[in-house]
């Protein structure tokens, strides 16, 4: 299964990721700001890879003029759907569908490791003014949560290791040189919303051997442990920005 293939996986899903995937807290944008130098009210922004809307939303709550990109359709229609009032343009990060220095911000949220860092860190600086910013995060599980911890050895005994986590960039990478900062927050879900949010992962829609049967036995072992049926879902964001010089 290529990388392609399981990005084109979330289609099906779309409105079930919309539902149960986390959101982000407002601390990460305000970190967002401090590491780019500037305000994001007004900031000329393009979400790339945008998917359901989740972080584009948040970004224009926030005060941003954003344009979301996104390349799958299945995604894109529960975009327009659930946030009919932003642009969406259909695209991806290794070909931009942008002017050249014409943004002040770009991001990428949980949607980097789909891209080649070899054309998207090259786009990024060519769709950015001197100045801007490219900035990219993600939710990661926070380990230091017994649970979680034992809940991604099991992931990792199943299917493999290096699924849960997402790929970043590096600390410099095409003329880019990313400063990080890690914000920690959490949620209280069900455990049926998280057993749900679990499956909107590509590793449980692309039909992997075991996928559903894990489930089934994630679902015994985590109201044996929460019998009241509610967990802490805890997440580090992982904020890298680099600003363009």
């Amino acid at each position: 299964m290529t990388d392609a293939s399981r990005a084109r996986s979330f289609g099906p899903a779309a409105a079930r990721y919309a539902d149960h995937r986390p959101s982000y807290p407002p601390e990460l944008f305000d970190a967002l700001e401090q590491l780019a130098g500037f305000p994001l009210a007004g900031a000329r922004t393009a979400d790339v890879g945008a998917g359901t809307g989740i972080a584009t939303a948040r970004l224009r709550e926030r005060g941003a003029r954003v344009v979301a990109v996104e390349p799958a359709e299945g995604m894109a229609a529960e975009l327009r759907l659930r946030n009919p009032r932003i642009p969406l343009v259909r695209g991806d990060g290794n070909r931009l569908p942008l002017a050249g220095g014409s943004l002040d911000l770009l991001t990428y949220a949980q949607s980097w490791h789909w891209t080649d860092p070899a054309q998207s860190v090259p786009e990024a600086v060519r769709v950015l003014r001197p100045g801007g910013a490219l900035a990219v995060f993600s939710n990661d599980p926070d380990l230091e949560y017994g649970w979680i911890a034992e809940q991604g050895r099991r992931l990792e005994a199943a299917f493999g290791p290096g699924w849960y986590v997402n790929e970043r960039p590096r600390r410099s990478q095409g003329g880019l040189d990313f400063a990080v900062r890690a914000v920690r927050w959490s949620r209280r879900i069900s455990v049926e919303a998280h057993l749900a949010k679990l499956s909107t992962h590509s590793l449980f829609l692309i039909g992997r051997p075991g996928a559903q049967d894990f489930l089934a036995a994630e679902r015994e072992r985590l109201l044996g442990l929460f019998p009241d049926g509610v967990v802490e879902e805890a997440y580090v964001v992982d904020l890298r920005v680099a600003v363009r010089p």
